[in-house]
């Protein structure tokens, strides 16, 4: 797996973060082989979700439709790099208005 996808929540724009105790099971029930989980990171303005993947985009696609079904559409974002790299290149929104780094 060469790339590392984050996708971060904004904390602000959550009604609540039950989610995150189920939604780790139904990611990897959707994203099969295509991707290896690798947990979370807290902080006070962002949860940010690390996994590995050899194809970012397409797994992205089918993580965002598991979190959609928990009603989370807004303060979303995510961006991948080379594993162990530095520059990420973002994948959601289409347009980010900044730019896409971890705390």
């Amino acid at each position: 797996m060469d790339y590392q996808l984050v996708i971060k929540f904004w904390r602000a724009s959550l009604t609540d973060e039950a989610f995150l105790a189920t939604i780790e099971d139904e990611l990897k029930a959707a994203l099969g082989k295509s991707a290896e989980l690798e947990g979370y990171d807290v902080s006070a303005k962002e949860i940010n979700l690390f996994m590995l993947t050899a194809d970012p985009r397409p797994v992205f696609r089918k993580a965002r439709d598991v979190i959609e079904r928990h009603g989370i559409t807004n303060g979303l974002s995510a961006a991948y790099r080379l594993n162990g790299g530095a520059q990420f290149t973002s994948v959601w929104p289409l347009r980010a208005m900044r730019k896409f780094k971890l705390p």
